[in-house]
């Protein structure tokens, strides 16, 4: 009985191990060129029709975007776009004026105080003259009550408007945003900003804009509760003499919000200048050390011999 239970035991074994190598044998053997006729032409209009719905329903995408008269703003030769390309300075200080005399009396700048103007479009002193020009609410004094004072290199630009439901209710429900950052928060940046100032037009026929708002084909939705801005002649700069012509005065503010949001921009591309020069260095040396020092060790045999 022992003896037959072994035979039957080791039987059922190479059975169940015999089993799946049939299977997986039969697994391996399929592949298209072994289908047949019918199912070749089946799997292949399948095919065909999901890479045809695939590709319908990108251009219906791409048809509903371009129904929605959306316009992406084309790309300028920023001054300062290249790898190693500094900001113009001047054109910050222009930007300045342009903010101060024109976007100020909408658009906050909270983020940005008199002393980051020091040493980049403004001396020190000119920066305290622009900086005593403004009234700040200070205190409580020894008796505890508010005063007014001049301004500090330590201040922040003033706000136009003492909160956000004060800006809404003078801008007809609009809130005015912040332009400390807007050229990081909007997708484009200076590109997108300036063909917003200058892209002010009448609507295309068959567009109806609400009263009070204006047409910009680059504005999200192409209706603007801001109107024109600047135009030609809008100031006259104070030092160099530029003419202040429409794209001019866009392109000085736009150059001036873009250091807003990234005042590191040059300090960012210097070190990068240095860290490229100190690789063009150090690359042959450390390609010269691991083709020819460590070659000995690279072509070592280690042989593992195990005591007998």
């Amino acid at each position: 009985m022992a003896a037959l239970r072994a035979v039957v035991s080791t039987g059922t074994g190479r059975t169940l191990l015999a089993a799946p190598k049939a299977v997986h044998s039969s697994r391996a053997s399929m592949s298209f060129s072994s289908l047949s006729r019918g199912k070749k032409v089946a799997l292949s209009t399948l095919g065909v029709l999901a890479a045809g719905g695939a590709g319908l329903a990108l251009a219906l995408q791409q048809s509903v975007k371009a129904s929605d008269l959306e316009l992406h703003p084309p790309s300028y030769p920023w001054s300062h776009a290249g790898i190693l390309s500094s900001l113009d300075h001047a054109s910050i200080r222009r930007g300045y004026q342009v903010y101060k005399q024109v976007c100020s009396a909408c658009h906050s700048m909270e983020y940005l105080a008199f002393r980051n103007l020091v040493g980049v479009s403004h001396t020190e002193a000119e920066v305290k003259t622009l900086a005593e020009e403004i009234e700040v609410v200070d205190g409580p004094d020894d008796t505890g009550e508010m005063f007014t004072r001049p301004g500090k290199l330590s201040d922040y630009f003033p706000k136009p408007y003492p909160n956000s439901e004060a800006a809404r209710a003078a801008n007809n429900g609009a809130l005015p945003p912040d332009l400390s950052y807007i050229v990081n928060a909007r997708h484009g940046g200076e590109d997108y900003v300036f063909s917003l100032l200058t892209g002010y037009c009448d609507p295309p026929a068959g567009v109806q804009v609400r009263e009070g708002l204006y047409y910009n084909p680059y504005f999200p939705g192409q209706a603007i509760g801001m109107g024109p801005p600047i135009y030609n002649e809008v100031l006259e700069y104070d030092d160099d003499g530029t003419p202040a012509t429409m794209s001019q005065v866009a392109k000085d503010v736009c150059t001036f919000l873009r250091w807003a949001a990234e005042p590191e921009h040059d300090q960012r591309k210097r070190m990068g200048l240095k860290l490229i020069l100190g690789a063009a260095i150090l690359t042959p040396l450390v390609y010269y050390m691991k083709r020819h020092r460590w070659s000995v060790l690279k072509s070592r045999k280690i042989a593992y011999r195990p005591p007998k």
